[in-house]
């Protein structure tokens, strides 16, 4: 059963059966509590990000849902029209043959107004005087159309649901927030920074190094400018390319040591400071806002907070309540095992049903895992320097159908051609830019870097769509009141109580099971997903 919502600025809306007419209720949390419970359909919705944050505010969360904006997004790109206005307004108009809207702005403003994620977006006013449960039902309807027509329409399908199911837990992370205690978060700025300055002030240690680079140079130099480190070394009679770590630590000068120590406090300071805190931490819980598919390959992005880089010193600061545990677990080398799985190759097939992949590997390479480990890399993201051309031709011989997989695609991307994951996410076509300088003296450079681009993203993608059914399987199988409350690629983080830590380890356990069955049937590659029940997150590591 498919019910389409719409939802007003009153906290009431639309509620259409497809097929049937629309009934406008008051509390649109209590219809879609009422149907949820009776029939638990598929909520089919404009965009999650807008009408989802009001239902969880009143504590509903559907099991399962279809969303238009994500969904519309995966059709164009698989039409090769990837970057149209994917918003249903947009959508309807393509429909009908009308003039294509923008989409409107999708930055947050959420936390200028007041820490609630309900606004997003305004509330979708109707368009071409149509209400907007009505363009919700004929365009998803047109997108189930569409969806039969993609290559392999099955796995297509899995696509657009699994997608579908990260708006969900991208929005309940935000709302339930990950354990971040504020105290904590308080003491270690404190120890590592000094006290919290005035604002516009550097913390007092900050201050001391920045102090003491000026020092060694003989005369005041801001840290934070390049322009002047590169000027004050020039002086001291250095040339330097940039002030980028790398370049810094190859340096022989005394100021090298306080500069790299000021670079990485202060990029704490800023990333993960007081201010950062004020805005994004609140009642002892992280907030972020999650974009699901934010980045090409279907890899999440955030809108706010930086939750996808968490330094390792910060991780002291995610603490469990009392009674209640972080039960952590990423995949083991995900990425080599889903080029095992998406090239049907038998020998790394067979290396990738073992735990440590690289290591069972290793015999094809002199016995040497970190020479395993290069070769699948280099395979992959279409490295060659160093050992890596030696290192390929061994992959060759002994991995063919790996190695022509990966080729495969690269030569595609080389061409100009799209290529897809394993369940229909496809890649954006070449730029007019890329196309004027393939044409150019600088194609053949163009043509590389475009075939390594497509070389990975046939790999990063699938396992991109690996964890996200993960993570929607995981979602389903958690016992209450366990939530979701950390997504970093290949990794996830539940808290819950301590009574029910090996439920849950058990949960995240049959989920990539059920995730690598779901994806790629029977199979001999493993994803092994070992989960840990932690008090503190820096102890997962």
């Amino acid at each position: 059963m498919h019910v389409v919502v719409a939802a007003d600025a009153e906290g009431g809306g639309t509620v259409k059966p497809l097929g049937e007419p629309a009934s406008r209720v008051s509390d649109l949390a209590a219809a879609v509590r009422t149907l949820e419970a009776a029939e638990r359909p598929r909520w089919v919705w404009a965009d999650a990000r807008r009408v989802y944050p009001a239902l969880l505010s009143a504590g509903v969360r559907p099991a399962r849902c279809h969303d238009v904006a994500l969904t519309e997004n995966l059709l164009l790109a698989a039409e090769g029209r990837y970057g149209e206005p994917r918003q249903v307004q947009a959508a309807y108009a393509r429909l009908r043959g009308l003039p294509v809207p923008d989409d409107p702005h999708e930055a947050s403003d959420a936390h200028q107004a007041g820490g609630t994620q309900a606004s997003l977006f305004d509330p979708a006013p109707p368009k071409h005087g149509v209400p907007e449960a009505d363009m919700v039902a004929e365009v998803f309807e047109d997108q189930r159309r569409r969806v039969a027509r993609t290559a392999d329409p099955g796995r297509f399908r899995l696509l657009v649901a699994a997608e579908s199911a990260g708006a969900l837990i991208a929005a309940e992370m935000g709302h339930d927030g990950m354990p971040w205690r504020e105290d904590v978060h308080d003491a270690l700025l404190t120890d590592l920074l000094g006290p919290r300055p005035a604002h516009g002030m550097r913390p007092g240690k900050l201050q001391a190094l920045a102090d003491e680079v000026s020092a060694v140079f003989g005369h005041l130099v801001n840290p934070d400018s390049p322009q002047q480190i590169v000027r004050a070394f020039k002086t001291a009679g250095i040339e330097i390319p940039s002030t980028r770590s790398h370049v810094l630590k190859a340096v022989d000068h005394p100021a090298v040591a306080p500069l790299l120590a000021y670079k990485e406090l202060a990029r704490l300071f800023s990333f993960h400071g007081w201010t950062w805190a004020d805005q994004w931490v609140s009642g002892d819980r992280f907030r972020p806002e999650y974009v699901v598919g934010g980045v090409v390959s279907g890899r999440w992005a955030t809108s706010g907070g930086g939750a996808l880089q968490i330094p390792k010193v910060m991780r002291r600061v995610v603490l469990a309540d009392d009674g209640w545990t972080l039960v952590v677990a990423d995949a083991a080398q995900l990425e080599p095992r889903v080029l095992a799985a998406l090239s049907e190759d038998r020998g790394l097939a067979r290396a990738a049903g073992e735990i440590d992949l690289y290591a069972a590997l290793a015999q094809a390479f002199g016995g040497v895992r970190e020479s395993a480990k290069i070769a699948m890399l280099s395979a992959m993201y279409g490295g060659t320097s160093g050992d890596a051309s030696k290192l390929l031709a061994v992959m060759r011989q002994r991995f063919p159908k790996a190695y022509a997989f990966v080729e495969d695609a690269a030569r595609a991307g080389e061409e100009g051609r799209l290529v897809r994951s394993w369940l229909g996410r496809t890649c954006p076509p070449p730029s007019d830019r890329w196309r004027r300088l393939v044409a150019g003296p600088e194609g053949a450079r163009a043509a590389r870097d475009r075939g390594r681009f497509t070389r990975n993203f046939v790999v990063q993608a699938t396992a991109a769509e690996w964890a996200l059914t993960l993570l929607a399987v995981l979602r389903g199988l958690l016992p209450e009141p366990a939530r979701l409350v950390f997504f970093q690629h290949d990794e996830v983080m539940v808290h819950c109580p301590l009574g029910v830590a090996g439920e849950v380890r058990e949960a995240v356990g049959r989920a990539a099971h059920e995730a690598t069955r779901l994806l790629f049937g029977d199979t001999a590659v493993r994803f092994p997903m070992e989960a840990v029940a932690v008090t503190c997150y820096a102890d997962a590591k």
